[in-house]
């Protein structure tokens, strides 16, 4: 059972999650804002958002062994503090109209680096803070709560640099981790701690928890292709958007229909628990390679629209279903860095897909490269399936398939 402290945190972590997600998407747009009006090109923003990706690559695998050392709360109020600290510094930066591109650089891969030490601790965390038969539901619930701030986020943020200028934007998203620093530092809960036998030996321990489970090596592989197939996808959608289906508005309406899609699917995933969350959850990615499809047949708007609502929500539901088989699948003293191999490999895949878009297209068509990387996406969907971990896998506190009579059951 969990504790009363335990469930207590979880609200604590809802509250202050859900506000930090909301200031998180202020981020973005005051940056962007506050770079191209004030003099700034496409080039330098472009490096700043390199230059914070770069840093969560660097920081990944070695927040995933802190996280495993330390509490995890502990961490993720760390990584809090110093968001908080090089977003204010961001804020001042603008404010006080600096034109020192290092010292921005710094503070991006300030915060880039400290992100990546709060992925994994996050992952750590949730599983201490229910019953192992409530973790698909609490998983389901961060998710709804997620893509309900990644909606209203970027509309108010909008508003709000209109309003009261980026430098404000940036002290808001600071305030925001605050608030969830606070949170998470009254959150009670024993966490046992894994053994320190020094980074190598555990980066490498973590590495063989992986390819020890077949479900999970199988996973991160296929996840690799897709994160790449779908960096691509990420940058085409937006050229034919903009290019052959309305501009601006058309990308607003697709926009607002994945948001949608994807709240719904967190809200089906909390009302449906498969007992095996990846027999279900695997086919359910695979609508992301419909909506990448859409773009080039038939290629209208309003096929688009549908098809992103619908490959959204089927995201959505598979990522409540992984967070799930990772929490039951996994031992908890290596959870944190078996998470941050699961997150490394979006974080290598997207920007090569992202890289690739481009010359790809100019060399063959943006046609033929979105349904190719729709085909990539559907195989690596389902490529999972053919690995018997993966069907077998059962949900924690599932209520076991029932066995026929007269069938003997070996122990």
């Amino acid at each position: 059972m969990t504790s009363t402290p335990a469930r207590a945190g979880f609200r604590l972590l809802v509250t202050g999650q859900g506000l930090s997600w909301f200031g998180d998407a202020f981020g973005p747009i005051a940056l962007a804002v506050a770079v191209l009006a004030g003099g700034g090109s496409a080039t330098e923003l472009g490096l700043v958002l390199a230059v914070t990706m770069a840093a969560r690559l660097a920081c990944t695998l070695v927040g995933g062994v802190w996280a495993d050392r330390l509490a995890p709360a502990r961490i993720m109020v760390v990584s809090d503090l110093v968001r908080a600290a090089s977003t204010l510094g961001t804020a001042a930066y603008f404010a006080t109209g600096q034109d020192r591109p290092l010292a921005l650089c710094a503070l991006a891969a300030a915060t880039g680096g400290a992100a990546a030490f709060f992925g994994p601790a996050f992952t750590s965390l949730r599983p201490l803070l229910v019953p192992a038969s409530r973790r698909h539901a609490a998983n389901a619930t961060l998710n709804i709560l997620q893509n309900a701030a990644f909606i209203a986020g970027p509309a108010s943020a909008g508003v709000f640099v209109a309003w009261a200028g980026a430098p404000w934007a940036f002290v808001l998203n600071a305030v925001s981790f605050l608030v969830s620093a606070a949170t998470v530092a009254a959150i009670r809960v024993d966490a046992p701690r894994a053994e320190r036998t020094g980074m190598l030996a555990e980066l490498r321990e973590g590495w063989r928890e992986v390819t020890s489970r077949s479900w999970l090596l199988a996973g991160l592989l296929a996840a690799t292709a897709y994160h790449a197939a779908f960096g691509a996808v990420v940058v085409l959608v937006d050229v034919i958007a903009l290019r052959d289906l309305g501009g601006p508005t058309s990308l607003g309406w697709i926009s607002a229909a994945s948001g949608a899609g994807g709240l719904l699917g967190g809200l089906v995933a909390l009302r449906l628990p498969p007992s095996r969350p990846l027999l279900v959850g695997w086919p359910c990615v695979a609508l992301m390679a419909v909506y990448a499809a859409a773009f080039a047949w038939p290629g209208t708007l309003p096929a688009v629209v549908v098809a992103g609502a619908v490959g959204f929500g089927g995201l959505m539901y598979f990522s409540v279903c992984w967070d799930t088989a990772l929490q039951d699948g996994v031992p908890h003293r290596v959870l944190a860095r078996v998470a941050s191999w699961d997150i490394l490999t979006s974080f290598v895949a997207i920007p090569a897909g992202n890289a690739l878009a481009g010359p790809l297209s100019h060399a063959v068509g943006t046609r033929r490269v979105i349904l190719t990387a729709a085909v990539v996406m559907a195989l690596a969907s389902f490529a999972p399936m053919l690995v018997r971990g993966s069907r077998d896998l059962v949900r924690a506190g599932a209520e076991p398939a029932p066995v026929p009579v007269g069938v003997a059951v070996s122990q």
